[in-house]
C-alpha cells in the first residue's frame, strides 16, 4: 500500500495578491520556486507598461514561461517529472487568478 501524501494549504503572494494553494508537502519547496518565478515574469511583463489588467499579465507570463520551456534543451538531465510538478503549480495559480478577475466583472 502507498503511503498517503500530506497535502497542507500554502499561502502564496503574486503580484501582490494572495492565493490559497494545496500542496503536498514534499512539493513545497518546487512550487514555492515556481511562485517566485511566475511573479518575477508577472512584474517584468506589468512594468514594462504594456499590458494592463492581471488575467491579461498572467496569460503573457503564461506564453513567455512555456516559450522558454519549449526553447529549452532537454538534454540527459532534463526531469520530466520536475517539469509536470512546475506545470501543475503554474497552471493552478493562473486559474486561480483569472477565476478571481471573473469575479470582478
Amino acid at each position: 500500500m502507498a503511503p498517503t501524501k500530506t497535502v497542507k494549504n500554502v499561502d502564496v503572494a503574486i503580484l501582490d495578491r494572495q492565493y490559497r494553494i494545496a500542496c503536498p508537502d514534499e512539493e513545497r519547496e518546487s512550487l514555492m520556486a515556481a511562485v517566485d518565478y511566475l511573479d518575477k515574469k508577472m512584474r517584468e511583463i506589468k512594468d514594462s507598461g504594456k499590458i494592463a489588467g492581471t488575467d491579461r499579465i498572467a496569460v503573457m507570463a503564461a506564453l513567455n514561461i512555456t516559450h522558454e520551456l519549449l526553447a529549452a534543451k532537454t538534454g540527459a538531465g532534463f526531469d520530466i517529472g520536475e517539469y509536470k510538478r512546475r506545470m501543475t503549480a503554474m497552471n493552478t495559480l493562473l486559474d486561480e487568478a483569472l477565476a478571481s478577475q471573473e469575479k470582478l466583472f
